[in-house]
Parts: structure tokens; sequence; C-alpha cells
């Protein structure tokens, strides 16, 4: 099966090696690996997430390992590191009986921007050599989109044997978690658009969502700009689309309200918190918070 890039409404994650750089682009991927859009073992010491996933804890939900640096700005190459170790564990355990538990890792990212595998450097506004922030080429479709903080980006690697073999499934699951976390958290009503991936209020692209899929399992995942300066998407045509827009949670709200003053801090908690139900929710997952962070000791954080 070769790279598939999805429509130009995605988004992703990336790979620790600049566009700028003299790197070349990554590989075709082989038959077992798919590139779309723009979360082992059981955790030590794990506590089960109290009060995120309604109507309790279901006997037939499968585990979820839940790492919680939503507060957090990591740098984006480790973030990558740490998903790709999880990825190449997940690989080992497929098959078999310690296969029993997906991942979920929620954080925020520095300033970034990011191209798909085989994305146009068309859509930036300015020299990838004199770039603004960093730029990286990553592996999954679609075309160039920003990450930085304010933005929740959770990334979701998912054994998809144990949910629904299907893309588009698991497209339109993302793109449901957040379209019911708008709604039951902020009165927001978002929606699809036809041909698109990602999800939006009115013409304007609140959220994106991208993955690549390897052996069936799914990384990479969603970004929901939540208190995210937008003036960095500026620069570029967010994932090529040039008769759209891009939009806040933050920015929403003050439009409805003339303006009034939102606490940033309090904003994000909510979207986490409401997002993180509706995807244990959508996904019939149990989460569990895991203390064994691998980043967690990076003083460089902020």
């Amino acid at each position: 099966m070769a790279a598939l890039s999805c429509s130009s409404g995605s988004h992703c994650a990336a790979l620790p090696f600049p566009a700028a750089s003299s790197t070349p682009r990554p590989s075709r991927r082989r038959r077992s690996s798919l590139a779309a859009g723009c979360c082992q073992g059981t955790p030590r010491n794990a506590a089960l997430v109290a009060g995120s996933v309604a109507g309790g804890v279901s006997s037939g939900r499968r585990r979820c390992e839940l790492f919680d640096l939503h507060h957090l700005v990591v740098p984006f190459a480790e973030s990558w590191a740490w998903q790709q170790s999880v990825v190449t564990r997940r690989k080992g355990l497929a098959g078999t009986d310690e296969d029993h538990s997906d991942t979920l890792i929620a954080l925020q990212h520095p300033p970034v921007y990011t191209l798909g595998t085989d994305s146009t450097e068309d859509y930036l506004h300015f020299d990838v050599k004199d770039a603004p922030f960093d730029v990286y080429r990553i592996d999954r479709g679609g075309e160039v989109t920003y990450h930085g903080p304010g933005q929740l980006v959770m990334y979701p690697i998912l054994n998809l044997r144990y949910h629904q073999m299907d893309l588009h499934w698991y497209f339109r699951s993302l793109e449901g978690v957040i379209i019911r976390s708008l709604q039951s958290a902020f009165s927001i009503k978002a929606s699809r658009v036809e041909g698109l991936t990602g999800v939006w209020v009115g013409d304007k692209k609140v959220a994106a969502i991208g993955i690549h899929v390897s052996r069936w399992i799914a990384y990479h995942g969603l970004a929901l700009n939540v208190t995210t300066d937008l003036t960095p998407f500026q620069l570029i045509v967010p994932c090529g689309i040039k008769d759209r827009g891009v939009g806040s949670i933050k920015e929403i709200l003050q439009m409805a309200s003339d303006g009034k003053e939102i606490d940033k801090t309090a904003l994000m908690d909510k979207a986490y918190r409401s997002l993180l139900k509706e995807f244990a929710e959508v996904f019939q997952l149990s989460l569990y918070h895991s203390p064994d962070w691998n980043l967690q000791e990076n003083n460089n954080f902020s």
C-alpha cells in the first residue's frame, strides 16, 4: 500500500528533521504503512482517571494509558521520539496477549511549522532557510500547518485491529470527539466540511487532524486551537486551503461575549477534560493516568 495523502485539510506531528536541511524526503511507505491527514504495556502505579469517563468504567472497555502533559510546552522532536518509541514497542507486542493497552499523550508545542511527506513549499510565505520558527517535514499526508502554545495536541496511539480497521471511520471518529467536546463544554456548534479533514466553526478551522498508520497502529492525532495565537497562520496557507480561515475557542467565546476577558488556563483545562471524556466515550476506552512520563524531568519545558 503506497503512502496516501488524504484531503488538504489535514494535520500532523513530526519527524525530527527540518525541511530546510539537506536530509532527503522520506521514501515511499512500505505496503504495511500509510500516511494520511493534515496512543504497550500496563503503566506502573496507574490510577484510573476519575470523572473523565461518563458513566464510570465498563469492564468491556479497552484500557488506555494516559500521559497528561497538557500544561507543558514540549519540544516537537522530543515528543516525536516518545511517540516513536511507543509505536515500536506496540509493534513488538502486536498479536500477543501483552498488547492490552492503547496510549494517549496530551501536550502543547512551542511554535513550529510542519509539512506532510509530499507537501509543497508553495504554501509558505517565507524562505525556509530563514523561517520564523523551526520547520519539519513529517510522515503524514496533507500540507503545511502550525503548532504553538495554547493549542491542545492529543496523540492517540491505537491498534485499530481492536477498534475498526477503517481509516475513514477513524478520521470521522476523531472529528466526532472534537465536535462533541465543543458542544458539551462550550455550547459551540462545530461541524465537518465535505471533502476536508478537521473540524470547523463557520468557515474557520478550529481543529486539525492527521495520522500515520503502520501495521494498523495509528499515531499522531489532533490539534485543537484553544487559546492559540493565530498570527503565525498568516505566514502560511494552512493545510493548503486558500478560501477558509483559522479560529480558536477563545476567539469564538470572546466574540460571543463582546470581548470579555477569559482565563486561559481555565479554558485549556476545560477543553482538556471535555476532550478526554468524549475520546473515552467515542472509542470505548478506560483511561488510566500513568506517572511514568518519559519527558517529565526535562527542565527545559515551559
